[in-house]
């Protein structure tokens, strides 16, 4: 069971290093909902013991991060009439280096951490902070508004992949609630987003202090 989790969380951390150095704004909304769709099979895969609640959260999952969620984020693409991310904080190849270097990082700050037996030979905590690192570094970096709400989703993951290590102590009505409110804010910052392109025909943020005058 092991093997096939961390088979998963291989491709996530791929996706991250991919999401850190493409420009395209649709490849980043689709490597998005990529890593959901990996994502919902985790907690079939965590639990020792298969159940309906399990089956109910990666099936929300896979609905909400796989479909639902990177559908509003191509509308909005269409109504932006925007492709690429032109002029990044940081550039692309720089991002992705600290993207492996925090990887790196993580997996040799996990391997001293004590953790659960069943988790000790996974890819859990590695993934969950270098996935945080990966939406942390996307939000600081890119300045579409787009490109920002996928930050907040891949560090929404990051959290998400978090907590399947507590998915024996805790219920899983926890995942559920920070499904609803991913999808809450989502949904609000679409709206903001389709707001600022119609206030300045632009999703670059940095108009945003302009509203302060």
């Amino acid at each position: 069971m092991n093997s096939s989790i961390n088979a998963v969380l291989v491709f996530v951390l791929l996706l991250n290093l991919f999401l850190l150095g493409t420009s395209r704004i649709r490849a980043l909304i689709h490597g998005a909902a990529l890593q959901g769709v990996l994502l919902s099979v985790m907690p079939l895969l965590v639990q020792k013991h298969f159940g309906m609640l399990p089956l109910f959260i990666a099936i929300a999952t896979l609905l909400l991060k796989g479909s639902v969620i990177p559908s509003m984020l191509l509308k909005a693409l269409r109504d932006a009439k925007i492709k690429r991310e032109v002029e990044p904080l940081i550039g692309l190849v720089p991002t992705m280096l600290l993207g492996a270097l925090g990887t790196a990082i993580s997996i040799a700050f996990a391997s001293h951490l004590a953790v659960a037996p069943e988790h000790a030979d996974t890819l859990i905590i590695p993934a969950a902070f270098s996935t945080v690192l990966t939406g942390f570094l996307l939000l600081i970096t890119r300045i579409k508004a787009i490109s920002q709400v996928i930050g907040y989703l891949i560090l929404e993951n990051g959290i998400y992949i978090f907590g399947m290590l507590l998915l024996e102590a805790v219920p899983l009505l926890v995942e559920l609630g920070i499904l609803l409110d991913l999808f809450v804010g989502i949904f609000v910052v679409s709206i903001i987003i389709h707001h600022i392109y119609r206030e300045f025909a632009s999703l670059d943020t940095r108009h945003l202090v302009a509203l302060k005058d």
